[in-house]
């Protein structure tokens, strides 16, 4: 059994060659063509160079062109290294130089970019993306027109190496390294999310598929992200379509569901969907296509739960968790919240999820350890075996990834997400997670988005502090906001001091830019609590 992420879709290009695969904007690309695609472009990298085992990396925008690029390294045996494209100069030689490439794909409009870090660089391929910028490898167009349409690939193994470089939110990035039979199994498909039960073998996702006429999934994060990748692959791989859009718009999001007839949409948190379902409140958009929505990477806040149910009360919407270390670890559906309340982001844990305490070894009912994950798992972190033994462990012959994130196990066997221990603030000696504050910020009705921090304090070591972004032409009575937060969490939770900004500042992917945060606090006078703020729109 192959269980390798290139095998898996060839499987669903035999079975699904007339299905629509991809659409982009008003591009669409059938199983078959994204398939001869694939084998033309993986047989001009073969011919320049990249071998098994070899990095290639990825540094493009969504579009068809960056699935056809994927798809087509894993055909070599190859590892698709994911470049963010918001980096700048200093980030891509660190990670051009950490993943050690042996080829690159890139959107034209880097090209520059590209010649300045990478002079050397052996194989460079230049996306279309509307640029005129001049590049310095091959283009896209030219690659496909020497590249051999056949597959004649040879044969794969579910021992080749998926690696996924994760955001560097407090630091560097660093690569991750899975098997591929293991990360198929954590967030492919392989495997029953909630029984833990592996698919019988690599041909099932494609089996299931021909007994439906294909879902349609909307993926709203950049192709880069893991959670885009894996949401695009595991669509691939059942024979439905992948929908992909240049941007993140809200209004566009809905027009793209309406006439796309959109069944799913795969998005990150509530930095994707508040805009969302705010522009669908304002009116004009059908959305009777979806019948589920569906985060991971980020909780949706309370707030942002009951819109949805509000306004979408006959659709699923769920929480997923889980991290690049450790694939799927939880499950969270929805349900009515309480009028006003903050509902702890809580979720039934995977079948092989544990909370483990400081002693290594499951806690009991209402303990705060640390979220561990058994079962298929990483091979480590590339190049890095001090952070691979702080990831990985082993308790009483059963080896687990901790990831960083701490949790409580609650009396009914769901699991209460607490955030990362390093983004905890200790303020007093009491424990204080920044998602529990920044849920009850965005309850307030003037208030759009929150990140909470700690800064330093003499007296406390710590206090806690928020950065707010008011809603447009609101008026933000910062003593009414503090009163607001004391009937919702308790008095030593709420921010001691607060910065006014015009927009939090995320990741690519829409998690909390802790770097940005401590940096503009550190910058810019907090704001008076005595002063009422009108923010313009």
């Amino acid at each position: 059994m192959a269980a390798n992420i290139a095998d898996l879709f060839e499987h669903a290009v035999d079975a699904f060659g007339d299905r629509t695969a991809v659409c982009f904007g008003e591009q669409t690309i059938g199983y078959a063509e994204l398939e001869e695609r694939a084998n033309r472009l993986a047989h001009f990298l073969q011919d320049h160079g990249v071998r098994p085992g070899d990095h290639v990396g990825l540094y493009a925008g969504n579009s068809i062109e960056a699935v056809v690029a994927m798809i087509a390294v894993y055909k070599l045996r190859a590892a698709v290294v994911n470049i963010n494209y918001r980096y700048v100069e200093n980030e891509l030689q660190f990670l051009f130089a950490d993943a050690e490439l042996a080829a690159l794909i890139h959107d034209r409009r880097f090209g520059p970019r590209v010649a300045a870090v990478a002079p050397d660089l052996r194989t460079a391929v230049a996306l279309p993306d509307g640029s005129s910028e001049v590049i310095g490898g091959y283009s896209y167009a030219d690659a496909l027109a020497a590249g051999d349409p056949v597959r004649d690939f040879g044969e794969r193994s579910p021992d080749d190496i998926y690696l996924l470089y994760t955001g560097g939110t407090t630091g560097y990035p660093k690569g991750v390294l899975w098997r591929h039979e293991d990360v198929w199994r954590t967030l492919g498909g392989g495997v029953d999310f909630m029984t833990g039960v592996p698919l019988e073998d690599e041909w099932q996702q494609s089996r299931r598929g021909l007994g439906t006429d294909g879902m349609v999934r909307l993926c709203l994060a950049p192709l880069i992200h893991g959670n885009a990748q894996w949401a695009a692959l595991m669509a691939l791989f059942a024979g439905d379509t992948v929908v992909m859009l240049p941007h993140f718009d809200p209004d566009e999001v809905w027009r793209t569901i309406d006439r796309r007839r959109v069944n799913v949409v795969v998005l990150i948190g509530d930095a994707m969907a508040r805009p969302i379902i705010e522009a669908y409140a304002k009116g004009g958009y059908d959305g009777s296509s979806v019948g589920a929505v569906s985060s991971s990477g980020a909780l949706f806040s309370p707030v942002v739960k009951r819109q949805y149910l509000e306004l979408l009360p006959n659709i699923l919407v769920t929480d997923a968790i889980g991290a690049s270390e450790t694939g799927f670890t939880g499950l969270g559906v929805v349900a009515d919240v309480p009028g006003g309340a903050v509902e702890d982001p809580r979720v039934m844990p995977g079948p092989t999820t544990v909370v483990l305490g400081d002693d290594g070894h499951p806690v009991a009912p209402g303990v705060v350890g640390r979220l561990a994950k058994s079962g298929y798992l990483p091979l480590g972190y590339y190049k890095d075996p001090v952070k691979t033994a702080e990831l990985l462990t082993e308790v009483d012959g059963v080896r687990y990834a901790l990831p960083g994130d701490l949790a409580r196990l609650e009396e009914d066997g769901t699991i209460t997400l607490l955030g990362r221990g390093s983004t905890c603030v200790n303020t007093g000696g009491e424990k204080v997670f920044p998602e529990e504050v920044e849920g009850a910020l965005k309850t307030h009705p003037d208030v759009f988005d929150a990140l909470v921090i700690g800064v330093p304090d003499e007296r406390l070591g710590q206090r806690v502090a928020a950065l707010i972004q008011p809603r447009p032409g609101a008026s933000l009575d910062l003593v009414a906001v503090e009163e607001h937060l004391r009937e919702q969490i308790a008095g030593y939770k709420v921010p001691r001091a607060i910065w006014l900004v015009d927009e939090i500042s995320r990741t690519i992917s829409g998690k909390a830019d802790y770097r940005w945060a401590h940096q503009h606090a550190t910058s810019h006078p907090a704001a008076s609590r005595s002063q009422e703020v009108n923010h313009a729109d």
